[in-house]
């Protein structure tokens, strides 16, 4: 109920509200009302109380809850389900679980810090606290397993746009599923499967958000290759349950059309969004190094590189410079 009434103080934040508006819309007495209300307060809010005008949000804190992404969400299913924890061994094992226990799909587990991230190739990522956001979405599409990598280049789409509708920012994207902003990584995204030989069973989307690290928050390493969406807007923070929530819309909508139309949408706004495609690029595998021009993707989500001799090498898994 908080996260409700939370809204309606989000949504009427120009203006007061009164206690019965409130009682009459959620469906709850005056008097559970006020006990939300209190409840707010103690956890950072600041609303004013007027007598015969009501409730008025004056300040939000810049905190991450249920309560926080549920008031901003405008989906019809993802997230409407929310798992949050403050520390978690890994968001994508928590949501492996909750799938295999049959949690409905648009499911969401987010956690403020993590104390085993990881990244596509098993690396680990980096989950400082406090800073950015790291969440799990199980899908449950009706696809064979062989399609599965499609809802990568899907959720690439669907998580720059998100960030740029909510910050006014100009991400791309770095093939297959690295989110930059001036060349430097500022979200990632790896994509699990639970299936029969067949049939998916479950598909766990993972994303993490760099949202408002300072150069320190990154190891020394790291600093000339990560940055967050703060670093990128003059240092000025954001608030992170509003970028999760546009992530969130972005990724429900993409899906909504794969599911209808198919994925050669997804792979046009994928290609237009990419600073990949278009470019000469080196492809550093585990077995050879190849280099060449990126033409596009296929369906699989495979990269063709077109070489000096005219060949098309098909790169399926690489770190690309």
């Amino acid at each position: 109920m908080r996260d409700k009434l939370l809204q309606v103080l989000e949504d009427t934040a120009d203006a007061y509200v009164s206690g019965q508006q409130i009682s009459r819309k959620l469906g709850i007495s005056r008097t559970a009302v006020w006990k939300h209300i209190e409840e707010l307060r103690k956890n950072g809010y600041e609303i004013e109380a007027a007598p015969r005008k009501g409730y008025r949000l004056t300040h939000t804190p810049n905190r991450v809850s249920a309560d926080e992404i549920k008031a901003r969400l405008h989906t019809n299913t993802f997230g409407q389900r929310l798992f949050y924890k403050e520390e978690v061994t890994s968001t994508q094992e928590e949501a492996h679980e909750l799938a295999g226990k049959h949690e409905p799909e648009g499911t969401v587990v987010a956690a403020d810090k993590q104390v085993k991230g990881k990244g596509r190739l098993d690396r680990p990522w980096l989950s400082t606290p406090g800073t950015g956001l790291w969440f799990s979405i199980i899908l449950r599409p009706d696809i064979r397993p062989q399609y599965a990598p499609q809802l990568t280049l899907l959720a690439a789409v669907a998580v720059t746009e998100g960030i740029s509708s909510a910050t006014g920012l100009d991400p791309c994207i770095k093939w297959p599923n690295d989110i930059l902003l001036n060349g430097k990584k500022t979200a990632g995204i790896l994509t699990e499967m639970q299936s029969d030989p067949d049939r998916v069973q479950a598909v766990i989307i993972g994303i993490g958000l760099n949202i408002n690290h300072e150069t320190d928050d990154f190891p020394p390493d790291l600093q000339s290759k990560a940055t967050s969406l703060a670093l990128e807007n003059n240092g000025a923070a954001f608030h992170r349950a509003d970028i999760t929530a546009s992530v969130l819309k972005s990724m429900e909508q993409w899906y909504e059309t794969y599911l209808t139309e198919g994925f050669a949408s997804i792979r046009r706004r994928w290609e237009e969004l990419a600073v990949t495609i278009g470019t000469r690029v080196r492809a550093v595998s585990r077995s050879k190094t190849v280099e060449g021009y990126a033409e596009g993707i296929t369906e699989d989500g495979v990269l063709l590189l077109k070489q000096s001799d005219g060949t098309i090498e098909k790169i399926y898994s690489a770190d690309i410079d």
